[in-house]
């Protein structure tokens, strides 16, 4: 992996763990700012480097650096809102595969490439807690509450910011794609 590369998915796992920092506290589920990074890693660095810029940033966490929206540690695995954080990791894959495969320029088909990042991000959040309150919590959730918890209440601002990271991607990436792509950075 080039220098350059290394640099930007390093950046994009820090501007993860911040918008982990920058929250609203909602039950169960938190609404916070991160998923701006897993939108913009996916679009601007396509699906492996966005990937694993997501990656990274969960390994980190997990390895015990508090960068999640509530700690860190291996044990946060156990956390409902551990499946979320897998989300962050597929879905830019997902994300970045839909813009390079499509070569999405335009700001309404990033802004759907970016939802379906979102929905990944939100199945596997939603399967998680689910599992996590039935086995591990032992407060199960019935479906209508898991999908009340872990979809309805944070996913107005999620979509919120999937119109804005849309908006900035569509003008960054024709910038950024030559710079990127130009000085050997792979995706």
């Amino acid at each position: 992996m080039k220098t350059k590369s290394m640099v930007l998915v390093a950046l994009f796992a820090a501007l993860t763990a911040i918008g982990g920092f920058i929250k609203v506290p909602i039950p169960y589920v938190p609404f916070t700012l991160q998923i701006v990074s897993v939108y913009l890693a996916g679009c601007l660095l396509g699906p492996k480097l966005g990937m694993l810029s997501q990656l990274v940033y969960v390994l980190i966490g997990l390895a015990g650096a508090p960068v999640f929206a509530e700690g860190g540690g291996p044990s946060y695995i156990f956390k409902p809102t551990f499946g979320y954080l897998i989300g962050f990791v597929l879905g830019a894959y997902v994300n970045g595969w839909f813009v390079k495969r499509f070569q999405l320029v335009k700001t309404s088909s990033i802004f759907l490439a970016n939802f379906a990042c979102l929905l990944v991000v939100y199945l596997l959040g939603c399967l998680w807690l689910y599992a996590a309150m039935k086995f591990i919590v032992e407060k199960p959730f019935t479906v209508a509450q898991t999908l009340l918890f872990g979809f309805v209440l944070p996913i107005p601002g999620d979509i919120l910011l999937c119109i804005i990271c849309s908006i900035i991607a569509a003008k960054a990436l024709p910038r950024t794609s030559l710079i990127i792509n130009k000085q050997g950075v792979a995706s």
